[in-house]
């Protein structure tokens, strides 16, 4: 065989294994290309909505509540003790019924440490004057009003609720606190009346009575009976 049919035979069969080499290249062994993974294959998990690295986010805003589930509320403890009739900011037990005399500084003033008069004054007309003493050597607060009780009535007469005093009447040593009483209509309108000729003046549960002299004729009452607070001074009770 010549040295030229040799090469030929060679270019020819080295044609022929590239051609294959391409062929190889391009498919799997079986002709069929490798798209990759299916689409059935992929994941379909996503992030949850609102998360952050895995973290369920917070939304702007959110306030975050600590401690027992329970929803019980601590009210702390209060102490205190109530007085009766100590120092400064304590409320007197005692003293005049039905007072509101706010907080007293001093022991109430007690019916066997007074003395209480009634007088019947001109001006102004169909009053009565209450007149209370303090005979004791200490201070001794007179809180709220009086609550009267004439003859054998079955009911207090009511107070005048403006006559209610800025401050508690303390009485000093000597010192002497005064209320005033209305005993009837001064023009005549007030019905149910009758003269009574005793008087008595409570000074609360635990404060004793007085029974205060009234003139001998007695005196004239009606429905309008009003008493006013006990008062620092004299113009002041007579004033209603």
């Amino acid at each position: 065989m010549s040295a030229r049919t040799i090469r030929t035979r060679l270019l020819a069969a080295s044609t022929i294994a590239l051609a294959a080499f391409a062929l190889t290249a391009c498919g799997n062994g079986d002709g069929v290309r490798d798209e990759g993974p299916s689409a059935g294959a992929r994941s379909s998990a996503r992030p949850s909505e609102g998360t952050a690295g895995g973290t369920t986010a917070k939304p702007a805003g959110t306030r975050t509540t600590t401690g027992s589930p329970s929803g019980s509320k601590n009210t702390g403890t209060t102490t205190g003790s109530k007085g009766t009739g100590g120092t400064g900011g304590t409320k007197s037990e005692g003293g005049s019924a039905g007072g509101n005399g706010g907080d007293t500084r001093n022991p109430a003033c007690v019916a066997a440490a007074t003395r209480t008069t009634a007088t019947v004054v001109s001006r102004p007309l169909n009053h009565l004057l209450l007149t209370v003493t303090n005979k004791s050597s200490k201070n001794c607060d007179l809180t709220g009003y009086p609550i009267v009780r004439f003859s054998e009535a079955q009911s207090v007469p009511p107070v005048a609720e403006e006559t209610h005093p800025q401050a508690v009447v303390t009485l000093a040593p000597g010192e002497s606190g005064y209320a005033g009483v209305l005993l009837s209509a001064a023009d005549g309108s007030g019905v149910h009346g009758y003269t009574a000729k005793t008087l008595e003046v409570y000074f609360g549960d635990k404060g004793g009575s007085a029974r205060p002299a009234l003139p001998a004729k007695g005196v004239y009452i009606d429905e309008k009976l009003t008493v006013t607070y006990w008062q620092q001074d004299l113009d002041t009770a007579l004033s209603y």
